[in-house]
């Protein structure tokens, strides 16, 4: 079966989700999934559950919540180090889905360049499927992408002061 490239982008929640359905999805089908989270290094909910399942192989390749400041040189080297595992994962194609969470972040922060991802995207084995996630997608990945959803805000709890709740939102 043909893999495609998958983009799940814009302001609104539900990214993350949406390829963690997915991810589920694929498991439930007999295939195996790679998730590799760029930016994020803190614990979320997600993990307590995915250390259950072991056709889930999940990676962070973050240190903490830079998001707030810039990215330090650690946060840099920890993402470089990451996009160069998740190459060798590609090129050995022992995964039928991969997932790079906050790709489009770690892009807009300049943690490594577009040109890296397009060149990873374009080595993807035919049966293999990525998907990508994260605000604030270039438009390169749009066009590289076989599918492309943008979720948009229309409405959030957030903007009444309720902080992030344990199991909705981490």
């Amino acid at each position: 079966m043909k893999g495609y490239i998958h983009l799940y982008t814009g302001d609104g929640k539900g990214k993350t989700t949406a390829a963690l359905g997915l991810a589920l999805r694929a498991i439930g089908a007999g295939k195996s999934v790679f998730i590799a989270q760029f930016v994020k290094g803190m614990h979320y909910a997600e993990l307590d559950i995915i250390k259950r399942l072991p056709e889930i192989e999940l990676r962070q390749y973050g240190l903490d919540c830079f998001i707030v400041n810039e990215p330090t040189e650690k946060d840099i080297e920890a993402a470089k180090k990451g996009l160069a595992e998740v190459s060798e994962i590609i090129a050995l194609n022992k995964f039928d889905l991969v997932i790079l969470d906050e790709l489009c972040i770690a892009l807009h922060y300049h943690l490594f360049t577009i040109e890296g991802i397009l060149d990873l995207l374009k080595k993807k084995p035919d049966e293999m499927e990525i998907v990508m996630t994260g605000r604030y997608a270039p438009p390169e990945l749009y066009e590289i992408a076989d599918l492309v959803t943008e979720m948009t805000e229309i409405k959030h709890y957030y903007k009444h002061g309720i902080k992030a709740r344990k199991g909705i939102e981490f």
